[in-house]
């Protein structure tokens, strides 16, 4: 195992920050893997799993069962652990700039497209390499352009440069409180489908375009992307598989879960023939995967103290009450209804809140939205 160590820049003048991270096997040696938690830094079980992992895979390697690369970031997000406002942290959003951490990362699409459109040929493997070399030569040329840019424009370069030419890509996050589920690149379900087996998902979300640049489909739709603009005139691989995957709530961080779900990604890099050895487990049986578009969420018309009339896991119908929202001086009492006939999954964790927020998430078979589909 490797640590290595990434200078920010400096966000005021005495200060400096640094983003750390562990790599195993050698690089450039073997496929590649990226695991990387709490890019929001106040989403915390990632944190713990990433922990479980670097005992792990320290001792695979030791063992010689390590066939490729794995480069793990235990904390994705030095810029956001240092945030906090009366004592809470505000992992989410850049107190700076209001922009959310996992937002607004490099779509690189185009730029790679011009740059390999002329070269590509019949052979897919070799179009592979060369679109990965010009993914590296389009973040390099990234680099040069931020010699007077800030901390978090710099993080997430970084992070990039990391992840981007890496063959599985995981980012893990977390809910407010919710099951365990995840969010991928409609075109890599088959691929991404014994993942959700292993950790057991209750809901997968696919999208090809899900709106604002985040972390995962950064590394993964221009895979995707590329294909689509050579058509049917070069084969182009989907050469990176990248998933968010949101351990539950805020509060499920400990020992056994962690250790569960550290046990599960490594089956999966078996899988993909990065780690020797049996797997732990037979691969369970995915969960119907849905469309991003109809996950439905359920908001908050005034403010207001939130009981939950059903539990997460539940079935539940278009109309069904499913939150009671009580004004605690007039004493009035809305009740919000399921948006559509799907699986509830996620909540809000805090019971007094403001009109606008977001209380549930219902995901649903046919999608219904449009533009921008994550929530801030």
């Amino acid at each position: 195992m490797e640590q290595i160590t990434i200078a920010l820049p400096s966000p005021a003048a005495g200060t400096t920050r640094s983003l750390s991270y562990l790599r195993f096997g050698q690089q450039g040696q073997g496929p590649k893997a990226y695991i990387q938690a709490s890019l929001h830094a106040d989403e915390l079980p990632g944190m713990l799993v990433a922990h479980h992992l670097r005992t792990a895979l320290t001792q695979l390697e030791q063992q010689g069962q390590l066939l490729g690369e794995v480069v793990l970031v235990p904390a994705a997000n030095p810029v956001g652990l240092a945030q906090t406002l009366l004592g809470t942290s505000q992992g989410r959003f850049d107190l700076r700039t209001g922009q959310n951490f996992n937002r607004m990362f490099h779509n690189l699409s185009q730029d790679v497209w011009q740059r390999v459109q002329g070269q590509l040929g019949q052979d897919a493997q070799t179009n592979q390499q060369l679109i990965r070399a010009a993914i590296r030569a389009s973040l390099a040329d990234s680099q040069r352009d931020l010699a007077a840019a800030d901390e978090l424009a710099a993080q997430r370069l970084a992070l990039m440069r990391l992840a981007a030419d890496a063959d599985v890509v995981l980012d893990l996050h977390c809910d407010c409180e919710s099951l365990l589920h995840m969010y991928a690149g409609t075109p890599l379900w088959d691929r991404v489908a014994p993942l959700a087996g292993l950790l057991g998902a209750h809901v997968a979300l696919l999208e090809t375009e899900s709106g604002d640049d985040p972390f995962d489909e950064a590394c993964s739709r221009i895979w995707w992307d590329i294909a689509a603009l050579a058509g049917e005139q070069f084969p182009i691989p989907l050469a990176c598989v990248a998933v968010t995957i949101e351990l539950r709530g805020f509060i499920d961080v400990d020992h056994a879960t962690a250790a569960k779900d550290a046990a599960a990604i490594l089956d999966y890099l078996r899988l993909q023939g990065m780690l020797a050895g049996e797997l732990s487990q037979p691969v369970p049986p995915a969960c119907e995967p849905t469309p991003l578009a109809g996950c439905m969420p359920v908001a908050a018309p005034a403010a207001g103290l939130v009981v939950y009339l059903r539990e997460l896991g539940s079935t539940v119908r278009a109309g069904e009450p499913i939150i009671d929202l009580i004004d605690p001086v007039s004493g009035s009492v809305q009740q919000l209804l399921a948006p559509v006939d799907g699986y509830y999954f996620a909540r809000e964790n805090r019971r007094y809140v403001g009109p606008g927020t977001r209380l549930s998430k219902v995901a649903g078979k046919v999608a219904l939205r449009s533009g921008p589909l994550l929530s801030a």
